[in-house]
């Protein structure tokens, strides 16, 4: 087995801190690339949004780009995303007060997570489940997202928690979840390259991959997890073992390139101070 991808804060010229990152490529199913372990088993957090947003894809053919957008995304309550989202609340139908996902400051709208939401409340509504407690493991709605991770990812060997926003996360093996991954409904996928910027936002590494690179689609989750996967049969997965987030762009450039793929545009980040001062540098060692 590869080490992990090693990425080392250093504080002037001192190392200050070091993260550890699992990374796996597959095509068609199988296991191209990696570095640490491919069987390590973490959850997929809103990286498997995408995954979820599969059986609504389905059941509405009347939801556009947009809306299958939103409904992947992990946004930051800009203007744009925030439209989107009442838009596809609207289309479910259903208002602000069904929304299960939690406050967040004055607005449930807000909600990062808010757009998953709203596509959860949109597929109650195409096969008349009930919206109360749509968000709770025994509800059907809870149980096709369950469905539609095990057979992406050819396994029913799934762990299951509860998320930030209160519905059901998945815990699954790396390799498992790029394979799940690569399997992402084909308007979901083509939705999330028609609007990258809804899925996170500037300087977002799956926001910047989607745009840098023609026929990806990617996402992240929350302790640190990135996915992507092309037209081609190709997905990665990358972990920071111990969830820090600044060293994901660090070690997805590099991998990448190991992959054949220009990975320039992520690699080593700076390090600043509250003055924006650089005093330091990310990057793999």
């Amino acid at each position: 087995m590869a080490e992990p991808i090693r990425v080392t804060v250093r504080r002037g010229d001192t190392g200050e801190s070091l993260h550890r990152v699992h990374a796996v490529a597959v095509r068609d199913g199988e296991l191209v690339a990696s570095a640490g372990d491919p069987e390590l088993v973490t959850f997929m957090r809103s990286a498997a949004k995408p995954i979820q947003a599969g059986p609504l894809a389905r059941a509405r053919a009347d939801l556009d780009d947009r809306d299958l957008a939103i409904a992947s995304a992990s946004h930051l309550a800009d203007h744009a995303q925030l439209e989107a989202v009442r838009a596809l609340l609207a289309k479910a139908p259903a208002t602000e007060d069904d929304l299960e996902c939690g406050p967040f400051e004055d607005s449930k709208l807000r909600h990062n997570c808010s757009g998953k939401h709203a596509g959860m409340l949109a597929l109650c509504h195409a096969y008349g489940w009930p919206y109360e407690s749509y968000r709770l493991a025994d509800h059907p709605c809870q149980q096709a997202m369950l469905s539609e991770l095990a057979t992406l990812a050819g396994t029913d060997e799934i762990q299951t928690a509860v998320d930030g926003c209160g519905i059901v996360t998945f815990a699954l093996a790396l390799r498992r979840i790029a394979i799940a991954f690569a399997g992402v409904e084909e308007r979901v996928a083509q939705a999330m390259r028609a609007y990258p910027e809804l899925i996170r936002g500037p300087l977002a590494p799956d926001t910047m991959l989607m745009q840098a690179f023609d026929g990806w689609y990617a996402k992240g989750g929350a302790e640190a997890l990135i996915c992507a996967a092309s037209t081609d049969g190709l997905s990665v997965a990358l972990k920071v073992e111990d969830g820090s987030p600044r060293a994901l762009r660090p070690a997805l450039g590099p991998f990448l390139d190991t992959l054949g793929l220009d990975g320039s545009l992520f690699g080593p980040t700076p390090l600043r101070n509250s003055r924006d001062e650089v005093v330091g540098e990310v990057k793999v060692s």
